[in-house]
Order: structure tokens, then C-alpha cells, then sequence
């Protein structure tokens, strides 16, 4: 979409990530025995290096290049596994052009925050003195104010602009880090992104629904299953869960669950995924966790089937059970309009006013507000067993996940194929 010299489209991608001194399966698989959250990260990186301000890593760091003058495509990238980021260049504000693939009205800012699984596709004039700035990713902790006290690393990793003809003596310019509990920042980022109405793949918002939902999203708690020692954080006795709606989601272990909707095979999931929550309460009071039956949530493999061509509109609510929490929500399958966000609990009576329905940004990742709500919509037309989870993995893997089975179209080229001869099986 940008023509002349004053662009070098160079594909650059700024990847933020995590380390850990140890095997991140092993992290996991620990995790999971002891029935606690992972052990938190030794060190963020940006393009693999966790830069300077780490011991390991004190001469090497991710260096971009650029000259003066011209302005450079960044997809900036989150692919860290449970951490959201703050991304920062010092002295420098960014275009944002388009989110997880979807083109947005240009949006200027000093400060990308990203989740986990989205991207941001921002335009970086080199337009400073010629120098060198420090460009930075350090975490946006939403859980660490709980009552719960959700664990973090608090350190900064970072990168260098460095613009050509610069001295290999010169200081890197630092840009002051948004706090870890910045949700101020993270909510106008979030907030205030719209699409490109008119710009390549836009399709209007549609306006009529025929699949309402209203789901919660949050934490739990397990009766301590078999083999697992539930000894440390959540209390004694019980193991950290997760759940949508009173069901945390067990991936079923014989037969996928595309395997099973394409061959008809039954006992591998059911269809009675609620649409609603069973029971009602006030979702974001801390006191509801003085409530032990709406603390323990019963595992399935629920999903929801909706018809091809369906419109879904999804109610996320947060919830305060073991503490609030911003949740990265992915679905498989499709990009989704976010309507509305908002913190507490989701009014529709003056809620859907709300509701952004000429230029919504579309995502396919979510950042649920802390202790809040947002609303999508998508169109089911793309048939198949499509998953939907947190992206924090240490919260997808103790239930924080559901899946739409979206049944065949009319057409050949709506209809789901069969699966490979050389499909690998469960």
C-alpha cells in the first residue's frame, strides 16, 4: 500500500518472547503436577536476544538499522507464553497500520501493548538525530495488583535503533517504561484502535445475530486430581483451574475433535457447551472467592455448534474467582469484530450503546480487560472444529479453553474435506 522512496519495506519483525533457565515443557509438566502456575520467566527477549540489562546477554542484542530521514514497516510480534507486553523505541512514536493482519486508521502512539498470539503492524520514521535509542518490551502484570498477587518478572528487555553514521561510542537513548500495572495505557491502546473501513478485506459489521453468547472468563480451582501434590499456591488441598462458563475444557486424548465431528464418532465431546453462565452472581466482586461451590468449576470437552454462515456475538466477562485478570482470548478459524470493552460487569442495558458497529478493529486474539468485559462478532464461514483459549498457556492448559463446531455449507467449497491419508494420530 506505500510507494516511493521514502519507505524501506524491509519486513522487519520485532518478536517478543521468553526465557527460561530450563526446558518451558518441563516448566509446564511441573506446573501441572504440583497443581500451581508455572514458574515465571528468567528474561524477556526481543528477536530471540533478552538484551543488555541481562547478565547473559550483556553484548548481544537485537540492532535495527536506519537512516535518517526514511520510514520503516515493523511488525511487531508477541509470542511470548504468558506475558503481555509494553513496547516502547525511545524518542520515537509509531504509526499503527494493522492488527493480527487486519488494516487499521492510522493510530499514533508512543507505546504498542501486545498479548500473547497478536501482532502490530506499526510505521517507524527515523525522524531523531542521528543516534542510538533503546527500544523495549517489559511486562503489563494485570493479575500482580490481585488479591492473589499473580507472580511477574519485573525486568525490562530491550533492542537499539541505530541510525546510520552513528557513533559505535554514542550512549542508546532509554525510554521511560510504563509501569507493570499500566492499565490506564494497555486500555487506550486497546480501546482506541478502529479498521480501515473501505481498506483490502474489509466486510462490513453484520448487523442481525443468531447465536448470543455471554461467557465468563477466568480462574478456578481443581479437586486435587490423582498424582499431584497440591502443596503450594492456590490453597493446600486444591489445584489451580480454569474455566468459560463453569466448564474447564479437557482436550480429549483418543480421537481429535475435528476426527470425531468428521467421522461421527460419539463419546469424544458434546454439543451443550452453555450459553450463558449457570448460575449468576457478581463477576467481578472479590468476595464471591468466600464462595467455595462458584470457586470449582467441573471439567468437560463441552463445545458449541453453530450453523455455516451463523453470526456469533460473544459477551466476555472476567471474573474475580481467585483474582481478576487480563485474558488474551484466541479463536481459530476467523478474525472477529471487538464491538466493546469496559471494566466491571457487562450491562446490557447500557452496554450494547456502546457498541462500535461502522468501524471496529478486528482481531483474532482479544485482551479481555482486567476485571471487565469485551464483545465480539464473527460470521461462522469456515466449516470445521474450530478451538478457542486463553493464550496464556499456563491457563489454556488447565481449562481455560472451549471450541465451535461449524457444520458444512451448501457448496463443495463449504464443505470440510477429509483428513490426509498420512494424518498423524492422537
Amino acid at each position: 500500500m506505500f510507494h516511493g522512496s521514502r519507505f524501506y519495506l524491509t519486513n522487519s519483525n520485532a518478536v517478543a518472547g521468553e526465557w527460561w533457565n530450563a526446558n518451558v515443557v518441563d516448566v509446564e509438566t511441573q506446573a501441572l503436577a504440583l497443581g500451581v502456575g508455572p514458574n515465571i520467566s528468567n528474561a524477556y527477549t526481543i528477536n530471540g536476544w533478552p538484551g543488555n540489562l541481562y547478565p547473559c546477554s550483556q553484548n548481544q542484542m537485537y540492532k535495527h538499522r536506519v537512516k535518517q530521514g526514511k520510514t520503516y514497516l515493523l511488525r511487531i510480534i508477541n509470542a511470548a507464553v504468558n506475558s503481555h507486553h509494553f513496547y516502547k523505541i525511545a524518542n520515537h512514536n509509531m504509526t499503527v497500520v494493522a492488527v493480527d493482519a487486519r488494516y487499521t486508521n492510522p493510530y499514533v502512539t508512543d507505546v504498542v501493548v501486545i498479548s500473547p498470539g497478536q501482532t502490530v503492524d506499526v510505521l517507524l520514521t527515523a525522524n531523531q538525530p542521528v543516534g542510538s535509542y533503546y527500544m523495549t518490551a517489559n511486562n503489563y502484570a494485570s493479575g500482580s495488583g490481585t488479591a492473589v498477587g499473580v507472580p511477574f518478572n519485573p525486568t525490562t528487555t530491550r533492542g537499539v535503533i541505530i541510525y546510520q553514521g552513528a557513533s559505535s561510542s554514542t550512549t542508546p537513548l532509554m525510554p521511560v517504561v510504563p509501569a507493570f500495572n499500566d492499565t490506564p495505557t494497555a486500555h487506550k491502546f486497546f480501546t482506541e484502535l478502529t479498521s480501515l473501513v473501505g481498506g483490502p478485506h474489509w466486510v462490513p459489521v453484520p448487523l442481525n445475530v443468531d447465536h448470543k453468547m455471554f461467557v465468563t472468563v477466568g480462574m478456578g480451582l481443581d479437586v486435587c486430581p490423582p498424582n499431584v501434590s497440591c502443596l503450594g499456591r492456590p490453597p493446600v488441598g486444591a489445584a489451580l483451574s480454569a474455566s468459560m462458563n463453569n466448564v474447564s475444557f479437557v482436550s480429549p486424548t483418543s480421537l481429535s475433535l475435528l476426527q470425531a465431528f468428521f467421522f461421527n464418532v460419539g463419546g469424544v465431546y458434546t454439543t451443550d457447551f452453555p450459553a450463558n453462565p449457570p448460575v449468576q452472581f457478581d463477576y467481578t466482586n472479590p468476595s464471591i472467592n468466600f464462595d467455595p461451590p462458584l470457586l470449582f468449576a467441573p471439567k468437560g470437552t463441552r463445545i458449541t455448534k453453530v450453523k455455516f454462515n451463523s453470526t456469533v456475538e460473544m459477551v466476555m466477562q472476567n471474573t474475580a474467582i481467585i483474582g481478576v485478570e487480563n485474558h488474551p482470548m484466541h479463536l481459530h478459524g476467523f478474525d472477529f469484530y471487538v464491538l466493546a470493552q469496559g471494566f466491571g460487569n457487562f450491562d446490557p442495558a447500557t452496554d450494547t450503546l456502546k457498541y462500535n458497529l461502522v468501524n471496529p478493529q478486528m482481531r483474532n486474539t482479544i485482551s479481555v480487560p482486567v476485571g471487565g468485559w469485551a464483545v465480539i462478532r464473527f460470521v461462522a464461514d469456515n466449516p470445521g472444529v474450530w478451538f478457542m483459549h486463553c493464550h496464556f498457556d499456563g491457563h489454556m492448559s488447565i481449562g481455560l479453553s472451549t471450541a465451535f463446531i461449524v457444520e458444512n455449507g451448501p457448496t463443495p467449497d463449504t464443505t470440510l474435506p477429509p483428513p490426509p491419508p498420512d494424518l498423524p494420530q492422537c
